[in-house]
């Protein structure tokens, strides 16, 4: 699929991940919108092996959303994808609804419970052994957020991975430098990101996780297992990407936009966005 039809999709994803957020009135907006790209990229450009018909597929590739707060993202991809009707994100954290605010793996297509951030990487490195072990060649990428790298619990699963050299685990960091109350150099410097996984004994790439073109190609040969380290794709994002009245505010972490003037306005700007 060329990126021009993702970036259609991408806007697609952004107007219901936002929609929805605003009728329940409750839902991470802007954590959804930083990892739209990437998870548009997995789902529709050709990265994830998955049938939306057969959610467990025993030989499905295995997606891990670690930073399950932006659950209103993936349940919105996964319903473009078919795995459930559209109609189901309308009761999205309401009492008659299908899911809730967290991640839950009740929903077709979602591996994993998460949204006690930390221990969707530890469950990934220990998917990946298994499949290595059982001579399987899923893929397993695995979702993190930057505010999570500061679980001890996710270098833990890094010196694992690297150790037995699970090159079917794609580790990507949404690397959007904001955790939930403060910009993450603020907080407990990250930086250089790359160096630390580096010595972890990763293979690092560092994209732009908003372009659709490298991320793809940070990808493009894993399959095909061309290192035999595990890989980090360390996508550089925005916090409420596409939205910029709901951007670079560590404020609105776990909100949508409240009232109707910030309501307006976030889907002004998402409007404008889409024409550019």
């Amino acid at each position: 699929m060329m990126s021009e039809e993702l970036k259609k999709i991408a806007h697609e994803v952004r107007n219901d991940v936002l929609e929805m957020c605003i009728s329940s009135g409750t839902g991470h907006v802007t954590s959804s919108m930083s990892a739209v790209e990437i998870l548009v990229s997995l789902y529709f450009g050709g990265l994830v092996n998955v049938r939306a018909e057969d959610p467990q597929w025993p030989g499905r590739d295995r997606v891990i959303i670690s930073k399950g707060q932006c659950s209103p993202l993936i349940y919105t991809v996964l319903s473009k994808k078919g795995f459930f009707p559209k109609e189901w994100l309308n009761g999205f954290a309401k009492r008659a609804g299908n899911f809730g605010v967290h991640l839950q793996n009740s929903v077709p297509g979602v591996e994993l419970t998460t949204g006690a951030l930390g221990h969707g990487l530890g469950v990934a490195t220990g998917v990946a052994l298994a499949a290595k072990l059982n001579r399987e060649l899923q893929m397993v990428y695995c979702l993190l957020g930057d505010g999570e790298l500061y679980e001890g619990s996710i270098w833990e699963s890094a010196m694992f991975a690297a150790h037995n050299q699970l090159n079917n685990l794609v580790v990507i960091v949404d690397r959007n430098f904001l955790a939930t109350t403060d910009f993450t150099e603020n907080m407990v410097a990250l930086e250089p990101l790359d160096k630390k996984f580096e010595s972890f004994g990763f293979n690092v790439v560092k994209v732009d996780g908003h372009n659709f073109d490298q991320l793809l190609s940070s990808m493009e040969g894993l399959r095909n297992r061309k290192v035999r380290q595990p890989t980090v794709i360390i996508a550089e994002t925005v916090k409420g990407a596409g939205i910029p009245s709901l951007s670079h505010n560590p404020v609105l972490h776990g909100v949508p936009p409240q009232g109707a003037q910030a309501i307006q306005q976030a889907r002004a700007d998402l409007a404008k966005g889409a024409k550019l």
